[in-house]
């Protein structure tokens, strides 16, 4: 068996502290500073001691973290064999917890590369979307967060309306939407009424709704642009026939999912979405569950919470579902809908997964890295 280097990283905004070692031997430190020229110094250095003790592989493991998949990428460029550990599926004790340093952390994820390198054991990989998903994941998260900042600015006035008892007119209870017509009253109307000291704060917040108004109608477009792109065009168009399902949860419910060909069936689907009961079982208790996980993608749980009511409202045979579950008790309401929503995405799975979402993304993957010299099989990819 040839000889294997082996990285455990442990990566923040401003420096890697790495553990290496060649399979057995005792693992070094050493730490880089986390930017282009300090990681072009770490490889540099990992590939120069890897040839010096005749390693025919380099196994780097980090966690996934807000710092995204650059390193990632730059590895694989450079032929080094790289994985992207789950933190939340790494072995965890309470004493590890009260005592944690950066040097620990980085030899809890050597000792795990150890054991796939040495011991075949599994390693919690996550998949790593293509740099194309990425992308489209910006536009549509930015979507999602441009609406909620709005939906606090609404929020904001309302508490600042009813502070000040003002009353809102008749024709905005028709429909409570916030119309040219509604932000024209706010400005003319009623911001003449309040206390000279107050009127700026009523008008810094009409200003930073039609600002944030202005934003989501451009990122609209750009989302319905993207929607009709040939990665999208046909599982968008299946998925938006579901009851419930509109533009905005058919493309963010692809993009976070990604390749759907990842999950083997709807038990994994469920359980990447959170949507499948927490278990405390052990000993003779074999059937203890609990509430939802809520692991994975929440704003995928948010809107089909969203999608879940909109077909329970619209769709017939929907709302007859949700009151056999409900059973007439108010109590199991959120049961109801939680069933509701775990349906959904599992339909929504495998409409996608029928309109064939999953080549395009497949064949965008990283490529296996180049350098690397007998590289055995990689580990199964965790699909939650």
């Amino acid at each position: 068996m040839s000889e294997v280097t082996i990285v455990g990283c442990d990566l923040h905004d401003r420096n890697m502290l790495l553990k290496f070692a060649v399979s057995r031997d005792e693992p070094r430190q050493k730490s880089y500073r986390n930017d282009r020229t300090g990681r072009e110094e770490m490889i540099e250095a990992l590939i120069q001691f890897a040839q010096q003790h005749g390693s025919s592989r380099i196994v780097f493991v980090y966690e996934a973290s807000g710092q995204g998949y650059g390193l990632y990428d730059l590895l694989r460029e450079r032929g080094i064999e790289c994985y992207v550990l789950s933190p939340a599926h790494l072995p965890k004790t309470a004493k590890g917890n009260r005592n944690k340093t950066d040097a620990k952390d980085a030899l809890k994820l050597f000792e795990q590369a150890r054991g796939y390198v040495l011991a075949g054991n599994p390693l919690p990989v996550v998949w790593t979307p293509p740099q194309a998903l990425r992308d489209d994941r910006e536009l549509i998260r930015a979507r999602l967060e441009t609406a909620e900042a709005c939906t606090r600015i609404k929020l904001q006035v309302f508490s600042l309306l009813k502070r000040y008892g003002g009353v809102l007119p008749e024709w905005f209870y028709k429909n409570r939407n916030w119309s040219r017509r509604f932000v024209r009253w706010l400005k003319q109307d009623y911001l003449a009424g309040l206390a000279a000291v107050v009127q700026p704060v009523l008008r810094t917040f009409i200003e930073r709704f039609e600002i944030l108004h202005r934003q989501l109608t451009e990122l609209d477009r750009h989302l319905r642009h993207l929607s009709k792109t040939e990665r999208y065009c046909t599982p968008c168009e299946r998925l938006r026939k579901l009851p419930g399902v509109g533009l905005l949860t058919a493309m963010s419910f692809l993009a976070e999912m990604g390749d759907l060909t990842r999950f083997r069936n709807r038990r994994q689907v469920a359980a990447y979405l959170g949507l499948c009961p927490s278990s405390f079982e052990s000993g003779e208790a074999n059937d203890r569950k609990g509430h939802i996980t809520r692991q994975g993608p929440g704003r995928v749980r948010k809107l089909l919470c969203q999608a879940a009511w909109a077909a329970i409202r619209t769709d017939k045979e929907t709302r007859a579902a949700w009151e056999r579950i409900q059973r007439g008790s108010s109590r199991r309401s959120k049961k109801a809908v939680v069933a509701i929503m775990r349906k959904l995405g599992i339909q929504m799975w495998h409409e996608a997964l029928q309109a064939g979402v999953a080549t395009e993304l497949v064949a965008a993957a990283m490529p296996p890295p180049r350098w690397i010299a007998g590289s055995e099989e990689q580990p199964p990819v965790l699909a939650g």
